[in-house]
This record gives structure tokens, C-alpha cells and sequence, in this order.
């Protein structure tokens, strides 16, 4: 018997556009229209670095449950940056997130140690993060409280 869940996404595209189906609900993802989209949704960098954040939301809650810490609620900004020639086929680019700065802070009483303790609890369960760093894009991740 395997312990392994399957993630799936179905749906169809429209030039810059796709119309996804994810589990019980419905997702666009678009491209502004500089780049050709209209806009109907977010495009997919920002669709990546939200589900960063919403990863590490869920976890921290896990955590904070284990942990028996007060967490009232967390705060992020996350931002990503690239250079976008690599997406437009500069051949010695990268096409992806050169850094992601990631910075969360957290509603709650808990004493700093506490803070980086479910950080880095956190850090080391949350899928998206461990993606992200097994494929070497550097996270300058920054918990503090709020």
C-alpha cells in the first residue's frame, strides 16, 4: 500500500490564458497584456510565489499546533526576482527566480526563539519551500514577529 497522493490539474488554454480546474475549484491564470494575456488571473511566477506562501501557511499552522505555540496569524511579503531574457530565450539566462526574499511576520506573544523555531520546523516540511530549494533558487527568508 502507498502513502504517496496524486496532485492534478486539468483545463484548457487560449493563447496566454489557461483555465485551469484544481480539485474542487476553478483557477485563470494570464499574463498582462504587455506580454499578450488579458489579465483575467495572475500569471504563473506570481502563481508560483503564492503557492509558496499559501504552503507556508499551512504548515505553520501544523507546526504551530505540534509546538503548542500561539500563532493569531502570519503576515507575508514574498517577492521573486529574475531576468526575464532568460524566459524570452536569451540561451545564457536562467528562466527562473534568480532569488525569492521572503518575509513573514507573526501575530503572536511568542518569544523570538519560538519564531525561528516554527520557521525552520516549518521551512523543512513545507513542500513548495523544499522545491524551491532543491532547485537551488536562493530564499532570503525573514520571520519575525508582527
Amino acid at each position: 500500500m502507498s502513502n504517496k497522493v496524486i496532485f492534478q490539474v486539468t483545463g484548457v488554454s487560449n493563447k496566454m490564458k489557461s483555465e485551469l480546474k484544481v480539485g474542487n475549484h476553478q483557477l485563470i491564470i494570464d499574463e498582462p497584456p504587455n506580454m499578450g494575456g488579458t489579465d483575467q488571473g495572475p500569471d504563473p511566477l506570481l502563481t508560483l510565489l503564492a503557492s509558496l506562501v499559501g504552503c507556508e501557511n499551512v504548515i505553520a499552522n501544523l507546526v504551530a499546533k505540534e509546538l503548542k505555540f500561539d500563532l493569531r496569524g502570519i503576515e507575508f511579503d514574498v517577492k521573486g526576482e529574475l531576468d526575464p531574457r532568460g524566459l524570452m530565450g536569451k540561451a545564457d539566462i536562467q528562466p527562473y527566480f534568480n532569488q525569492v526574499f521572503f518575509h513573514a511576520k507573526v501575530k503572536t506573544d511568542e518569544t523570538d526563539e519560538r519564531i525561528q523555531e516554527l520557521k525552520e520546523k516549518t521551512d523543512a516540511r513545507c513542500p513548495v519551500y523544499a522545491t524551491f530549494k532543491a532547485a537551488g533558487i536562493p530564499i532570503d527568508a525573514k520571520w519575525e514577529k508582527a
